[in-house]
C-alpha cells in the first residue's frame, strides 16, 4: 500500500511540474491551437445586438451569429429540368469530382436533430434526410426532385507549420476575400491586404483575415495600408485581432513584388482550406444553376403556373426569375425588372444561357413600378393588351442588331476605335504612363464589376412602369439589410437607424408592388436578413394597411415559424410583428438550425376583392 500510494505521488507530481514546465512541443501545440485555427466572433453594434437578443434569446442570438461565420455544410443546385435531368447531372458531377480528387469523406448531416427540433416539418426532415446517401444526391421533398446537393466538409484542423522561433510565411486578405474564400474561392490579387516578407512563387502560406475593428470615431475601419510587411512578430498590425482568424493554407501564385504591382490574377492558390467546398464555375453552364435552398423554395411559394403573367421586381441576378419561369415550362411570361443596367444583363445572359424565352427584362426601380393610366404626356406609348404587356417603354428604337448590339451601340464603339487609332498614330512614339489613379480606378472596377459606361453587349429597355392590377403573380425579393448570409465575419456597420431605414424602403416597395397584382393574384415578399424589422414587421405592416390581403400557407414548407409579439425600442418606438396564430404561414430559415441554410424569410399573400 504504501508503494502504491508514492507512485500515485510520484505520478501526480510529474505532472505538475509538467504543467508548470510545459514541453516545447505541448507550448508549440499550445500557441498553434489557439491562434492558428478558425474560430471567428462576430462583431454586432451594441443596440442592434441587444435588440436581437430581445428578439430571439441570448443562447439562440449567440448560435446565429456563430452559425454565420460558416458557410453551410453543402451547395444546393437547381437543375434546369428543360435541358436535362437530375439523375443526369448527378452523373455528371460525380463525374467531375471524381477527376479533379474531390474528397468524398465528408461528414453526414445528422437529420435526428431536425426532427428532435419541432420548428421543423417532421415529414420534410424525414424526405430531407436523402442527403445522406453520398457526397451528391437528390433531394427528395416533393416538387423540390429538380434540386442537388453536393456535401463540402469541415472545420478542418490545418497544420500550419507553427514553431515558436520561425512563425509560417503569412499572407493576409481582406474580409470579402476571406468569405469568398470560405465558400471555395481561391485568393485573387485584389483581396491581398498584406504578406510576409521574402514570400516567393511557390511558398506555403497561411492565410488570415483583417477584420474592421473600432475606429476612434465611434465606427469601424481596418486600419492598415495595402503592401504593409508581416514579420509575425506581435508588432504586426492586427497580430491578436487575427487569432482564430486563419481560413487556410495555400500556395502562392506570384512573388510578394508581384503582388503588388499585379491588377488581377491569383495570389494565392487555396489548396488546404477549413471548409472543403467544391467550385462549379463555369460547370454545366445552362443546366444548373447555384442556388441557396431558401430561394429555391421561394420561387415555389410563388406557385406560378403555366401561361400566367409573373413580375419579379428586384430581379437580379436572376436566379429565382429563372427558376419561377423553368416552373412554368417556360410557357407564359416572366417581367424581370431591376434598377441597375448591368444587372439586367446579366438576368437576359442568364435567361439565355438556360434557354429560357418568356423572359422580358427591363430596367426600373421598382419604387416607381407602379403607372397609372392617366400617365405624363412624354411617355411613348400605354399598353394595355398582352401583345404590348401594359408597360410604358421610355424609348421604342433600341431594338438590338444580331451581334448583341444597337445602331447607336455601334456607332459610338466605330467612332471611339477611329480616335484611339488617331491617338495612336500620333503618339506611337511617346512614352506611355500610367497613373497610380488609372490603376486604382481598373483595381476597383475589377472588384466591382463594369459601371454602366464600361458595360459590354447590347442596351437594356427602360420601363416607366405597369398599370395596376396587370400581374398574376408577383415576386418582391427585397432589398435588405443581407444578414442571414454567411459566411460573414463582420456584421458592426448595421445599426438600428440603418436598419429601420430598411424596413421604411421595403414598405415603400410593398406598396407598389401590392398595387400591381390583380384580385386573386398572390404577393411573396421574401428577404435574406435575421432581421424582423424587415421581416415580421413588414408582415404586420401589410395586413394592418391593406385588408384585402391575408396570409397564405407555403408549400413545399421546411422553414420554421415566424416570430410573435413586438418590441419596443429606447426611444419608445414600438415594432409590431406577427400575432398568434399566423406565425405558422410564414417560413423563418434559422442558420443555426439543422438544416444549415442561410437566415431568410418568405411570407405569401393572397389579394382579394380590392376596394375601387
Amino acid at each position: 500500500m504504501k508503494k502504491k500510494g508514492r507512485d500515485l505521488l510520484e505520478a501526480f507530481r510529474k505532472t505538475f511540474l509538467t504543467l508548470q514546465n510545459p514541453t516545447p512541443r505541448q507550448i508549440k501545440m499550445d500557441a498553434s491551437s489557439e491562434r492558428y485555427c478558425y474560430n471567428p466572433i462576430l462583431r454586432w453594434n451594441p443596440q442592434v445586438e441587444d435588440y436581437f437578443i430581445k428578439a430571439y434569446g441570448s443562447l439562440h442570438f449567440a448560435q446565429i451569429s456563430k452559425a454565420l461565420t460558416r458557410p453551410s455544410c453543402y451547395s444546393c443546385i437547381r437543375v434546369n429540368t428543360l435541358k436535362t435531368t437530375s439523375d443526369a447531372v448527378i452523373e455528371k458531377l460525380q463525374e467531375i469530382m471524381r477527376k479533379s480528387g474531390s474528397d468524398n469523406d465528408v461528414e453526414d448531416i445528422n437529420f435526428e436533430e431536425i426532427k428532435a427540433n419541432k420548428s421543423i416539418d417532421l415529414d420534410m426532415a424525414e424526405k430531407q434526410s436523402c442527403l445522406q446517401n453520398g457526397s451528391v444526391s437528390k433531394c427528395q421533398i416533393p416538387g423540390l426532385e429538380y434540386v442537388v446537393f453536393v456535401k463540402g466538409s469541415g472545420p478542418h484542423t490545418i497544420d500550419y507549420g507553427y514553431a515558436p522561433d520561425k512563425p509560417p510565411k503569412e499572407v493576409l486578405v481582406s474580409r470579402k476575400c476571406a468569405e469568398a474564400v470560405l465558400r471555395g474561392a481561391q485568393v485573387y490579387v485584389p483581396g491581398v491586404m498584406a504578406c510576409s516578407a521574402h514570400v516567393e512563387e511557390g511558398d506555403a502560406v497561411a492565410v488570415s483575415v483583417a477584420v474592421e475593428q473600432p475606429a476612434p470615431d465611434g465606427g469601424w475601419g481596418l486600419g492598415i495600408t495595402r503592401g504593409t510587411v508581416l514579420q509575425g512578430l506581435q508588432t504586426d498590425p492586427y497580430y491578436f485581432e487575427r487569432n482564430g482568424l486563419y481560413i487556410g493554407q495555400g500556395t502562392t501564385m506570384l512573388s510578394r513584388a508581384r503582388i503588388f504591382r499585379a491588377s488581377l490574377g491569383i495570389a494565392v492558390d487555396m489548396n488546404n482550406q477549413v471548409f472543403k467546398l467544391p467550385s462549379f464555375h463555369d460547370v454545366l453552364e445552362g443546366e444548373i444553376f447555384l442556388q441557396n435552398l431558401p430561394s429555391i423554395v421561394a420561387a415555389h411559394a410563388l406557385d406560378p403556373r403555366k401561361g400566367e403573367r409573373i413580375l419579379d421586381m428586384c430581379a437580379a441576378p436572376g436566379g429565382k426569375t429563372t427558376a419561377i419561369a423553368i416552373l412554368m415550362k417556360d410557357e407564359g411570361e416572366v417581367i424581370a425588372a431591376d434598377r441597375s443596367h448591368n444587372k439586367v444583363m446579366d438576368i437576359q445572359k442568364l435567361a439565355a444561357e438556360m434557354g429560357l424565352t418568356c423572359i422580358t427584362t427591363y430596367k426600373l426601380d421598382a419604387l416607381k413600378a407602379v403607372c397609372k393610366r392617366n400617365g405624363s404626356s412624354d411617355m411613348t406609348t400605354l399598353c394595355g393588351n398582352k401583345d404590348n404587356n401594359d408597360v410604358v417603354i421610355q424609348s421604342s428604337d433600341l431594338r438590338p442588331l444580331e451581334n448583341g448590339g444597337s445602331s447607336t451601340t455601334t456607332v459610338g464603339l466605330n467612332a471611339d476605335t477611329n480616335c484611339k487609332e488617331n491617338v495612336s498614330n500620333e503618339k506611337a512614339n511617346e512614352r506611355t504612363y500610367i497613373s497610380k489613379a488609372d490603376i486604382r480606378k481598373n483595381m476597383r472596377r475589377m472588384r466591382n464589376g463594369p459601371g454602366r459606361n464600361q458595360s459590354l453587349g447590347g442596351r437594356v429597355e427602360n420601363s416607366k412602369g405597369f398599370l395596376p392590377n396587370s400581374f398574376d403573380r408577383v415576386l418582391l425579393d427585397a432589398p435588405c439589410s443581407a444578414l442571414g448570409l454567411r459566411p460573414r465575419l463582420f456584421a458592426g456597420e448595421e445599426t438600428i437607424e440603418t436598419l429601420r431605414n430598411h424596413g421604411k424602403y421595403q414598405r415603400r416597395m410593398f406598396d407598389q408592388a401590392v398595387q400591381l397584382v390583380r384580385p386573386g393574384g398572390v404577393l411573396v415578399y421574401s428577404t435574406c436578413t435575421i432581421n424582423p424589422g424587415e421581416n415580421e414587421a413588414l408582415v404586420r405592416y401589410a395586413l394592418d394597411t391593406y385588408k384585402f390581403l391575408s396570409l397564405a400557407p407555403q408549400h413545399p414548407r421546411i422553414g420554421g415559424p415566424g416570430l410573435v409579439g413586438s418590441c419596443q425600442f429606447p426611444d419608445g418606438y414600438i415594432e409590431e410583428w406577427l400575432r398568434p396564430g399566423e406565425e405558422e404561414l410564414v417560413q423563418r430559415f434559422d442558420p443555426s438550425s439543422p438544416l444549415d441554410t442561410i437566415g431568410f424569410f418568405i411570407a405569401k399573400f393572397v389579394v382579394g376583392p380590392k376596394e375601387t
